[in-house]
């Protein structure tokens, strides 16, 4: 058995190794290199968050598709995201930097990849954050209905539970917030107790969902059922509601880029961080399945599934009696929590790096640490964008439906996948001058990697469609709450910085930045 000193010296040697492939890439060491290789996959494993993605856009699945879309859709869609998680756990591997996606693409292909790449992945990480917290608060606002707790207009009018849960939303947004701020060691401390609480938590819910309701539906209504409450003609099910099912899937498995933005923070980041990468999509695809199949098997009664909107609270309340609902909810609200708190550190490490190399007007502001290296500026920013992008949500349907949320659920989306392959399709194209890391896919790289362009490709454009009737221009029904302004907002900030680019940034941005001007004093390389 080792002695104390012996592992604390193994501890000196993989952070001396860690500091010193940092360097080589450009950097010196000023994040807390603390988290631990479980804790770099608990980052991921909660902002994936099977309790957050699967019961707040349950009925994305449930309207768009029905019973087929989430029994079949879930286990087919999480193919192609694990080849996904695979192309970038080769990349980290090579590339353990806090810029992470960006910082591949600068180095795989030059400024302007980086530049776009970067603005994507920043687009997409505040959309998350965002779409998380939003989630988070109209489930606890509906706890607080089931307690007759109107403090936020819970028990209201579909308006006033907006309004109420808005209010709520930035709350919860300030309180991540003060979270992070407070230290790298606990919010790693505060990822790892996630993971135990949603495997716990699942299997809670699992054995409430299997034993309580009286009746449970056929596997011939799970696995073969369609429905479609679109609003779309049935003609359009296969090739248009179908895939805007999909959504429930694609952007549960999201957010497994932390792994990269958390590096530098990671003992043995090279090997380490590539398979918390894929090991965080794996374990959430196989968990989240087995979660949805328990939730839809539960919605024996599915006339009153359709009239409560479809959700996985019209399933749960359908299916049980208040006790059980308030008891799964909570749950689900504890595990949005960790989420939302683990996707406001990824974004805002992103936005340190991102700045560090002078890419975000301000940078000298948000690439700041204070003296327990926290990017406290960044932290703060990208809080506030996030809670920027969702004000419409204040403004729903009549119906009390805030499309606004899934716009911003598909600007994540779109933002994040968009910055995922742009990397990918570059290492592709670099072939075997690719120098790869520790961790390595191998010549498996050859179909890996144009498969994961191509389907980034497909779901872009699936997801810059109408989600709804009413948000089609030109129609009778047409108004400015349906529209999904995914398109809108993501254009509209990358036209924004594009044009940036051809004025002024493409003379003064050359990618990451090498500030080891006297690193070789401190690290021997």
């Amino acid at each position: 058995m080792a002695t104390i000193d012996e592992r604390r010296g193994a501890g000196d040697g993989r952070r001396d190794a860690d500091e010193k492939r940092l360097a080589e890439l450009g950097y010196k060491q000023e994040l807390d290199r603390s988290w631990t290789g479980f804790q770099n996959f608990a980052i991921s494993f909660t902002i994936i968050s099977i309790l957050a993605g699967c019961f707040t856009t349950y009925g994305q699945a449930w309207n768009n598709g029905g019973p087929v879309a989430i029994s079949w859709g879930w286990p087919l869609i999480s193919i192609p995201i694990l080849i996904i998680g695979f192309c970038m756990s080769e990349l980290v591997s090579a590339y353990p930097t806090a810029g992470g996606i960006y910082w591949w693409a600068s180095k795989l292909g030059g400024p302007a990849w980086g530049w776009f790449t970067g603005w994507f992945n920043l687009i997409g990480l505040v959309a998350v954050t965002a779409s998380v917290d939003y989630g988070c608060a109209t489930f606890l606002n509906t706890v607080l209905g089931l307690y007759n707790v109107n403090t936020f207009g819970a028990t209201g009018s579909p308006s006033e539970f907006l309004h109420g849960t808005f209010i709520l939303f930035a709350i919860i947004i300030g309180l991540h917030a003060v979270i992070n701020i407070l230290g790298s060691h606990l919010v790693a401390r505060v990822n790892s107790i996630s993971v135990w609480w949603h495997v716990a938590g699942v299997a809670l819910i699992l054995a409430v969902l299997i034993i309580v309701p009286d009746k449970h539906a056929s596997a011939d209504f799970v696995f073969t059922k369609r429905i479609n409450n679109s609003g779309f003609g049935s003609s359009m099910y296969w090739f248009y509601v179908l895939p805007l099912g999909f959504l429930l899937t694609q952007y549960t498995i999201t957010g497994f880029d932390s792994c990269a933005h958390v590096s530098e923070e990671t003992h043995g980041a090279s090997d380490a961080a590539a398979k918390g990468v894929w090991r965080s999509i794996f374990y959430s695809a196989v968990i989240g399945w087995i979660l949805l199949l328990a939730i839809t098997f539960a919605a024996a009664d599915a006339g009153a599934v359709n009239d409560g909107g479809g959700t996985s609270i019209a399933v749960l309340e359908s299916a049980l009696s208040t006790p059980w609902v308030k008891l799964i909810l909570i749950i689900s609200v504890v595990g949005q929590l960790f989420c939302g708190a683990a996707c406001l550190t990824s974004a805002s490490r992103m936005c340190y790096a991102f700045a560090r190399d002078g890419a975000i007007p301000g940078s000298r502001i948000w690439s700041k640490v204070n003296h327990r290296r926290i990017p406290v500026n960044a932290v703060l920013f990208m809080a506030a964008c996030a809670l920027l992008i969702t004000v419409p949500a204040i403004f729903g349907t009549k119906q009390g439906i805030p499309v606004a949320f899934f716009a911003v659920v598909s600007i994540a989306v779109i933002g994040l996948y968009i910055a995922y392959v742009i990397p990918i399709y570059l290492r592709w194209r670099m072939k075997d001058d690719f120098e790869p890391g520790p961790w390595t896919n191998g010549a498996k790289y050859k179909w890996m990697n144009p498969f994961a362009t191509i389907w980034v490709a497909l779901i872009t454009i699936i997801f810059i469609l109408p989600t709804t009737p009413a948000g089609v221009p030109g129609r009778d029904e047409f108004t400015w709450s349906a529209v999904n302004y995914a398109p809108l907002v993501t254009g509209g900030v990358i036209l924004a910085v594009g044009i940036w680019w051809l004025v002024s940034a493409r003379h003064t941005f050359t990618g990451p930045r090498h500030t080891v001007s006297d690193i070789d004093r401190e690290i021997d390389v």
